[in-house]
């Protein structure tokens, strides 16, 4: 009895951690290629816009979870500003846009909230919290919504992208198939 309870503990715990290393990895496979696709940005007033970040924070919400969403957000930021192809705005935008869409679908279990929080979060809660930072960190003199447009216009445009990623991934029969992946 006592070695059937221990080996029921042991592979419960085994499949808990082979899906926490699935998830690490994916979440560093989405961060590498944000990063190589950061070269495609769209410049808008004094920020930059990356819609491959938005596409990117939308599936890893959608598959990963609120925790590894935001970790990826946080690190394709850091990974940006150490070479010089992005800035500090991107800490608050992203990283908001990526919980609470994240959070959303995980509530859910639907992708329009998803896409929702993504927009909300990146475009009004992030580009209100870019205000300190670009105020206090940046020194510069901007509007309280000043990033609110710039950050709104990138985050459609990323969440547009995922929303027919997605599309075209349940049409194909292969979120579920990456759902199962993921989680087993």
């Amino acid at each position: 009895m006592k070695d059937q309870i221990s080996s029921t503990i042991y592979s419960n715990s085994s499949a808990g951690s082979r899906v926490r290393v699935k998830k690490l990895v994916i979440s560093g496979m989405l961060t590498a290629l944000t990063v190589a696709l950061s070269g495609f940005s769209i410049p808008v007033g004094a920020s930059k816009c990356f819609p491959m970040q938005h596409l990117a924070n939308v599936l890893a919400g959608v598959f990963l979870g609120p925790v590894y969403g935001v970790s990826m957000a946080f690190c394709t930021s850091l990974i940006r500003n150490l070479m010089g192809t992005g800035s500090l705005l991107a800490f608050p935008g992203s990283m908001a846009g990526a919980f609470l869409g994240a959070y959303l679908f995980q509530k859910t279990r639907k992708l329009l909230p998803a896409y929702l929080g993504e927009v909300a979060g990146t475009g009004l809660i992030g580009g209100l919290l870019c205000y300190p930072v670009a105020i206090f960190l940046m020194g510069k003199e901007v509007a309280v919504f000043f990033f609110v447009v710039p950050f709104l216009m990138s985050t459609l445009a990323g969440t547009l992208l995922a929303a027919i990623l997605l599309a075209m991934l349940r049409r194909l029969g292969l979120f579920s198939y990456f759902e199962r992946l993921i989680n087993e």
